[in-house]
């Protein structure tokens, strides 16, 4: 697939996603956010793709909303924005609902919608020099992205609500102590160590680590018994492909495994 503000390539296994609006700082438009949905549900049904890297052309990873092209909208722009985010809105379900982990490679700055999107990833590696703000209330909006969903689930409320009402950066030092990211590599290394998570679970039984994300998300605010038997129907479901089989045998045997992804 064609795209004009990302590129795309599936390389042995990994679906690599690059944010390619360098000049306008990879800010969220009507165009990013179509192709981001599209490329979203083209990874979400090729099964050659088993895990995801997400990075960005430039030096910031994501700008926030465009607000340039925003302003220029006029009296158009309530209507602009909410065609807007069925697209990069329906982008992020697509990211959390498939059985595929997606890393995140941040680099440079990560604001508003960039700090959202960056929020809903499955993983994140963060170069040392990157920063992260809301912004939101800055310019007179909400929040959006579905932040108030993920964000405060891996800060806490209270850190929610002082980034959202006081726009406070963080460096990536604190997004680490804070929980919004995974790991703080060197900037130069950022994308090597997105695409080199993202070929790792690829590599490795891939139909587990998918699935075990539905689990753990799934579970996360389910009632005790629902998410107990989800739990137990998707083990018995992995425990009937090749490498619940591969895996236990191979664990039984104290030999490493032959995984093959499904």
């Amino acid at each position: 697939m064609d795209f004009d503000t990302i590129t795309y390539e599936l390389r042995d296994g990994v679906a690599h996603v690059r944010l390619n609006r360098p000049e306008g700082a990879n800010a969220v438009n009507p165009a990013l956010s179509a192709d981001l949905r599209a490329v979203m549900l083209e990874i979400e049904h090729d099964h050659e793709a088993k895990a995801v890297s997400v990075t960005a052309e430039g030096k910031v990873f994501c700008a926030g909303g465009d607000l340039k092209e925003f302003a220029a909208a006029g009296d158009g722009l309530p209507r602009l924005a909410a065609d807007m985010l069925v697209d990069f809105h329906g982008a992020i379900y697509k990211m959390n609902r498939m059985p595929k982990p997606v890393i995140a490679g941040v680099g440079g700055a990560a604001g508003g919608a960039g700090l959202s999107l960056v929020s809903a990833f499955d993983l994140v590696v963060a170069g040392e020099s990157a920063k992260f703000t809301m912004a939101y209330t800055r310019a007179g909006v909400t929040p959006d992205g579905t932040s108030s969903y993920f964000l405060a689930r891996h800060i806490g409320l209270r850190r929610m609500l002082e980034l959202t009402l006081t726009n406070r950066v963080l460096s990536a030092a604190e997004a680490e102590a804070w929980g919004l990211v995974n790991k703080v590599v060197p900037d130069d290394e950022v994308d090597d160590a997105s695409a080199e998570l993202a070929q790792q679970l690829a590599d490795g039984p891939a139909w587990a680590s998918g699935h075990a994300k539905r689990v753990i998300y799934a579970g996360f605010e389910a009632p005790l018994e629902e998410a107990g038997e989800f739990e137990g129907v998707m083990i018995t479901e992995a425990m009937a492909t090749h490498d619940g089989r591969e895996g236990i045998a191979a664990f039984a045997e104290k030999r490493s495994p032959n995984f093959q992804g499904r």
